[in-house]
């Protein structure tokens, strides 16, 4: 019967190569890595073959919702890109609301700049989002 250690070593050499050679966001390291923690639990006296693959099945379950929580990137507040065109409808007088035709659709603006009112038909970059309005930028300050 072979060692069950052996298996586990060569399993998690095996996986880490994997995403090595086929990255897949360290879905196959993570499961490498559990595979060694496994064979050091082998070693250790956990000598049950299913108890083995449980474990196994446990870390690296564990181990890679611990790496999504890590190593994804933050996620922005806004999901708008960054500075996109947009054209006023109405008049946004300083510190109010106004109507910006953004992607084809209306829109509620407010002016970023408090002490600012745009006129309508006028260019406006969008900064950003806040719920339903869009927080625009006159064109002509940004160039």
């Amino acid at each position: 019967m072979p060692s069950y250690t052996l298996i586990w070593l060569l399993a998690g050499s095996v996986l880490c190569l994997i995403e090595l050679f086929l990255p897949s966001a360290f879905v196959e390291f993570m499961m490498g890595i559990s595979a060694f923690l496994v064979a050091l639990l082998s070693l250790v006296g956990l000598g049950n073959l299913w108890l083995q693959v449980g474990a196994w099945l446990l870390l690296s379950t564990a181990l890679i919702l611990l790496s999504r929580r890590f190593l994804q990137p933050r996620r922005r507040k806004s999901k708008m890109p960054d500075t996109v065109l947009a054209e006023t409808l109405t008049e946004i007088p300083a510190g109010e609301t106004g109507r910006v035709l953004y992607e084809g659709n209306s829109w509620r603006a407010k002016c970023d700049d408090e002490q600012l009112s745009v006129a309508p038909n006028q260019r406006v970059y969008v900064v950003r989002r806040e719920g339903t309005t869009l927080i625009v930028m006159p064109n002509y300050l940004l160039h």
